[in-house]
């Protein structure tokens, strides 16, 4: 549900999704369905505003306007079903040969997710969304709900990523590595992430029914192996291009892949920065970590005395009883001015009755 530190992974499940991918301080889809409308231009986006655009996309509410052309209103009630966001650092540009919309990247700050999970949690919480949180380089893990079943054999340490490149199906039987090699640190971290990507889109095949149910999908991941490699041999070096070019394929494979799953209802995204402008900041979480209480200064659990819901439901209200008082009001003039012999039934008839007599 979050996005965290220089290389972690995130999952958390919608509806539907969206593949969008950001390279080299711009944000690029590479995937969207069709009622997800991303116009084609080049007006820039601040990395602060990111989670919102990604709430955006999966049909949620954000606490502020997003005045950003490059997004036009879909219809109210199709969603994606997944969202997946992809953060590469360490590279100015990424050849992706296929993308919906590209866009420029201003403020490349750090950002999370946050938000977007913790709502996608607290609407579906009875559906027991997926939430995965990954980062290989740290060797951290954070998952929720049917995450725990379905990607419990994922790698996590990098002892075990490792294992894992020397197991059948391992993607090093497959990458062309040209000048990268399997015994150095920085090329091995860089592998493994390519190869947790691999795994991911094998789990979602094996689970298939993920894909089908009502509550959205939410994917983070952050990857630093370009940027260990670039920090390692330099960016004209033949290892840090042989990388970017598999990478560059190995995330198009994968968006596509994820949004074939998805039934073409999910949105990728990318964004690919040389660097934050300040350093990122990370908070550990445990697996086992309980649900936080929703007022950490209460220790009765209290909840908070105001949210960005106040102002909607205090309308709602509001109008409501105005239209009743304006009803009640108009139904007790026409009572108090009713004239009985007209527009009564009853005397009517009671005076049709005397004439007769």
């Amino acid at each position: 549900l979050l996005l965290k530190g220089s290389s972690q992974w995130m999952i958390v499940k919608s509806p539907f999704i969206y593949l969008v991918g950001v390279q080299g301080d711009s944000l690029t889809v590479l995937q969207a369905p069709e009622f997800v409308s991303f116009q084609k231009g080049d007006w820039p986006v601040s990395g602060e505003k990111i989670p919102d655009l990604v709430a955006l996309t999966m049909g949620f509410s954000i606490q502020e306007d997003l005045s950003w052309p490059g997004l036009q209103a879909g219809p109210l009630f199709q969603r994606p079903r997944a969202n997946v966001l992809v953060v590469v650092r360490g590279v100015d540009s990424l050849a992706l040969p296929q993308s919906v919309a590209s866009y420029p990247l201003e403020n490349p700050v750090p950002f999370t997710l946050d938000s977007v999970a913790e709502t996608v949690h607290s609407l579906f919480a009875e559906d027991t969304p997926v939430v995965l949180q990954l980062a290989p380089s740290e060797e951290r893990l954070y998952m929720l709900g049917k995450a725990n079943a379905v990607f419990e054999d994922l790698p996590v340490t990098l002892q075990q990523i490792r294992a894992r490149l020397s197991q059948d199906g391992s993607v090093l039987a497959s990458l062309p590595l040209n000048s990268l090699s399997r015994n150095a640190e920085a090329d091995l971290l860089f592998l493994s992430e390519v190869q947790v990507l691999h795994d991911i889109t094998a789990l979602l095949q094996r689970h298939r029914h993920l894909a089908k149910d009502h509550s959205p999908d939410l994917y983070s991941l952050e990857l630093s192996g370009l940027e260990e490699l670039s920090r390692l041999y330099g960016q004209d070096s033949p290892q840090y291009r042989d990388a970017t070019a598999i990478l560059a394929s190995v995330l198009q494979k994968f968006g596509e892949d994820v949004y074939a799953l998805y039934g073409n209802s999910a949105v990728v995204e990318v964004v690919t920065v040389k660097t934050f402008e300040v350093p990122l900041t990370r908070k550990s979480r445990s697996i086992l970590e309980s649900k936080q209480i929703s007022n950490p200064g209460s220790p009765y659990n209290l909840a908070y005395k105001y949210n960005f819901h106040y102002a909607v439901v205090f309308n709602i209200v509001l109008w409501l009883m105005i239209a009743l008082a304006l009803a009640v009001i108009a139904v007790s003039y026409n009572l108090w001015n009713m004239d009985p012999g007209y527009d009564s039934i009853i005397y009517r008839m009671t005076n049709q009755k005397i004439r007769m007599d």
